[in-house]
Parts: C-alpha cells; structure tokens; sequence
C-alpha cells in the first residue's frame, strides 16, 4: 500500500477531484488506483483566508512495484503495511467467576465490549440508569433543576463523556492499534465514519447515546450482562486477593478479576476503596471556569472568514503564567452549549457539550488552570476530591443552585455582573448572574484572569470584558491515582484500575484504550469463562 502526504485541496471540492488529484501525484491512470481511502484530514489555516484541506490517502495500486523508484525520490510517498490490532491469546489460569467490570463509561464500555467479544462473558455493572432513561433524567435536570444523584450528567451508561460532546482526539502514543480499534468499534455501532481519518473527530452527543446503546446491546449478544442501578458498596479480601463485591448494601457477587472503571465522579466509592484498603494517591489536576464566544467571532480569527464549507472552528490554547502555574484551554466544544454537570445535592459543576452539526450561536470551552496537592494537601489521599467539592459548593452557594455566570469584564473587576453584552449564555440548565472570582482561592482567580489575557495574543477577542464565564469547571481530570504494575493489577490481586477515574485517562479515546489494556492483561492471564 502507498500512503500520500500531503495531498492539498480547497475545501469545497468533490471526491472526483480528489481521485484525480491523486492520479496526478501517483502519475498512474484511473485503471491502475485499485482501492482509496483517505487516511487524514486536517485544515490549513496558515494564510487564511486561503484555506485548504490536508489530507494522507492511502492506496492500492496495479504493479506496486513500478513505483518504488519515484517513492524513493518523492518525500510525500512512501510503502506502508498496516498492522492491525490483536487481543491476546487466552491466559492458562481458569476463571472460576465471570469477570466484572464496574462502571460503563468508555473505559468500562470498551473493557466488556472486548470481554464479551472473546467468550469471557463479563458482568458489567453501572449505578446509574440506561442512556435512554438517563437522558430523560439529564433534560428534566435541566428543565427543572431537581438533581438524580445517580443519574445524571456524570453518572449512567457512558460516563460523563455521553453529554459533552464526544470528542475522540487523544494525545496517547498508540503502537499496537488500539487508538484505531476504538474509532472503529464506535462506527461499527453507528458514528459517522469521518472520525476514522479527520484531525478531531467527534461525535456528538445525539449520536453518541445511540452508539452507547448499540454496544450494550451487542454486549449482551455476545453472552455478557449489563445491569443497571447496581452500585458497588463494598469489596471483601482475603490474603490480600479480592474475594467478593458488595453490590447495593446486599448482593456478593464472587469473582476473580473486577475492573474498577469508576469515572473521575465516584467520590463516595473511592471513599469505601480507601476505607477498604485499596492503595490510591493524590494528583494534579486543574480547576477553572467555561468561557463562551460567538462562534463567529472564533470562524473569523481561525479561518479569516466567517462563510464558508468548513467544519465550526475550534482552538486549544495554552500560556505559562508569572507564577508558574500552567493555564490552557480543555475540551473545546465549537457550536456548543454550558451544561450544569452537578452529581451531589448543594454543589455544581459545570462542563462543555455540542451536538454533531456543531451549530449553536457560542463556542465555549474550559480555561483551567493547574492544581497540585500542594494546593490542598492534607496528605490524604481524597483531598482532592475535597477541594474540588468545597469549589462545587461555593458555586452552588453563588448561584443558588443555578449556574452562576460573569462577563469576564466583571470578573477582573471582581464584582456581580448585572446584565449581558453581545454574547448570550447558551446554556443547558438556567443561569443566574454571580461573582465567580469570589468562588476560588485568590491566587486561582488571578491565574485565570491573566490566563485569558495572554490568550488574546494568540486568538482575537478572546478576553473581550463581554465574553461570558461559567463555573465551575471542576471535573477535568480524577483528583486521584490507583496505584497499578505492569500486569494492570492494584495493590489488592484481582482488582484492575482503569480509565480516567483510576488516573490512567484523560478523555473518551484514552479512556476506552485502556479499557481494552485492562481486557487484554485479563485475558492473557485467564483462560475464556466456561
């Protein structure tokens, strides 16, 4: 196969003009391109408004070998095999109990997915509800501010990725496949096939309930179990293995290998883990606020132009500040909306959300900035969760219960915004205007300030005194890390920590990849499940 770089085109042009722009560069006839797809996209921005697609294409050709001395010569081509991903052999050890994993966000989903594909038949156990009653939860959340502490924008099937905006970009060197097996297995269960090759590819969140169902369903074809509403209360150990889990105060349940696929929310199984004596460890991780845009305002500073066939445009932004703190962008949502994200009574969190056509009037995203047991150490392992907690309560507090919003003018200037500019909090949930600087410790509040400040040399209009904040962005990362060695395995043998909650993810994609990490150390130690 013959990979193409770099293959340039304006962003309004045909497949068939594609296809000959490839002819033209291979030198070859239409006869002789067996077979195409396209590897990559990407935009070139850099003379804007003079944009175009980047793509890598691969190709099958008639008489490969006929090109091998124009490859050599041609930096832009070269011979590639692709190799594709493999689950392990089964282990020799007999799994006396089906494997359990706890937890169907993506590092879950894809762990069970994998389980059940290979004849392990697993349990996969989820406190929340199915997507289809969790959405139901979420919108009258919304509607009328009346919290499911176990069904909500955090918890439920798919995890807290479900209603942001399925963004699948992940910055995880991957060389046995898996970043690929993952984008693959979500459009098998219907993604739109474009996140295969495009530079960030994302779902959506409309369409992401569906592929959640989807693998559930296909879960259970293949001979594992789903249950729902059934948390996890308690474990029980003996010679330092996992014996039994404790499900809804009552239920043991006997097993070999459970995989701990909580998500970074799970605060109050954490809680009993560590009161269990499961090793866990205090990280970094970062706090901050949504800042929304007009989506035109970042079409223009991105593209030069605010009409044309490009997707909505989107940034990621990072500055190093006077005192040493790191301040950056996260989870960009183009076209998108604020959500109230609140999983516990009396405290709110706020995060970013898009449907696939992007097409909302703001862009949003987080700015946050770096935080490190330093700046809540007690040595305890959980405060973190703590610090994140008390921030969630004071903006609870400071929008009484509503989503406490800001215009950034305000929020330098310290004082209660009393009315919006040109930029309209798009929101899901209501919104009641507060003093978010009020809200975090003072030198967070300055480290956001001068954050968003330095911004606006890289993008435009970015620190306009109009430009609307929202807080707080708390749930960017786990505030914690358990412990695991090279074989997957926890302090306490049979228990795999996995994903983002257990500190190892940072997203849906990598998420997911670890949850097929944590299938493949379980089937290379354990026969199939008889």
């Amino acid at each position: 196969m013959i990979r193409i770089n770099q293959v340039k085109l304006k962003p309004d042009h045909t497949k068939e003009e594609l296809e000959t722009k490839l002819l033209s560069l291979l030198r070859i006839k239409a006869d002789d391109l067996l077979t195409w797809k396209i590897r990559k996209q990407s935009v070139d921005a850099r003379r804007k408004p003079n944009i175009f697609y980047i793509y890598t294409i691969d190709a099958n050709v008639r008489n490969e070998a006929a090109l091998q001395k124009r490859v050599r010569s041609d930096q832009n081509l070269s011979f590639v095999k692709e190799i594709p991903y493999q689950f392990p052999a089964s282990g020799k050890q007999i799994l006396k109990k089906r494997p359990v994993i706890i937890g169907s966000g993506p590092a879950g989903l894809f762990c069970a997915y994998m389980l059940a594909r290979n004849g392990y038949r697993p349990l996969l156990i989820e406190r929340g509800a199915p997507v289809e009653e969790r959405q139901r939860d979420v919108e009258a959340f919304w509607a009328t501010g009346v919290l499911n502490p176990e069904s909500n924008v955090q918890f439920g099937e798919g995890g807290a990725g479900t209603f942001s905006d399925g963004k699948l970009n992940t910055l995880v060197k991957d060389t046995c496949g898996r970043n690929r097996k993952v984008l693959e297995i979500f459009v098998v269960h219907g993604a739109p096939k474009e996140i295969l090759y495009v530079n960030r590819p994302h779902v959506g969140t409309e369409l992401l309930t569906a592929v959640v169902r989807d693998m559930r369903e296909e879960i259970i074809a293949m001979g594992g179990e789903v249950r729902f509403h059934t948390k996890l209360t308690g474990i029980t150990t003996t010679g330092g293995r996992l014996k039994n889990l404790i499900l809804n105060e009552t239920e043991v349940v006997e097993t070999d290998a459970a995989v701990l696929a909580l998500g970074h929310s799970a605060r109050d199984t954490f809680e009993m883990l560590w009161q269990s004596g499961l090793n866990m460890e205090s990280k970094s991780f970062a706090v901050g606020v949504r800042i929304e845009h007009p989506q035109k305002m970042i079409d223009r500073a991105q593209y030069g132009q605010t009409s044309n066939p490009l997707p909505a445009a989107s940034y990621k932004l990072t500055a190093k500040l006077k005192n040493g703190r790191g301040a950056y962008t996260f989870c960009m949502c183009p076209g998108g909306y604020v959500v109230n994200a609140s999983s516990e009574e009396g405290a709110l969190a706020v995060n970013g959300m898009s449907y696939h056509a992007r097409s909302g009037k703001n862009a949003n995203s987080a700015v946050v900035i770096t935080v490190t047991p330093d700046d809540y150490g007690t040595g305890h392992p959980l405060a973190g969760v703590e610090f994140q907690r008390q921030l969630e309560q004071k903006a609870f507090c400071a929008g009484k219960g509503r989503i406490p919003v800001q215009l950034f003018g305000d929020f330098c200037s310290n004082k209660i915004t009393g009315r919006i500019g040109d930029v309209s909090p798009n929101t899901k949930g209501e919104y009641a205007f507060a003093n978010l600087r009020a809200v975090f410790p003072a030198v967070i509040s300055a480290s956001l300030e001068e954050g968003i400040k330095k911004f606006n040399d890289r993008l435009h209009g970015f620190s306009s005194e109009n430009a609307v904040l929202s807080g707080v962005e708390s749930r960017t990362s786990s505030p914690i890390r358990i412990p695991r060695d090279e074989n997957l395995i926890s302090t306490i043998a049979g228990i795999y920590p996995c994903g983002e909650g257990a500190g190892y993810a940072g997203g849906i994609t990598s998420a997911a990849m670890d949850g097929l990490k944590a299938a493949e150390a379980i089937a290379e130690k354990y026969r199939k499940f008889d």
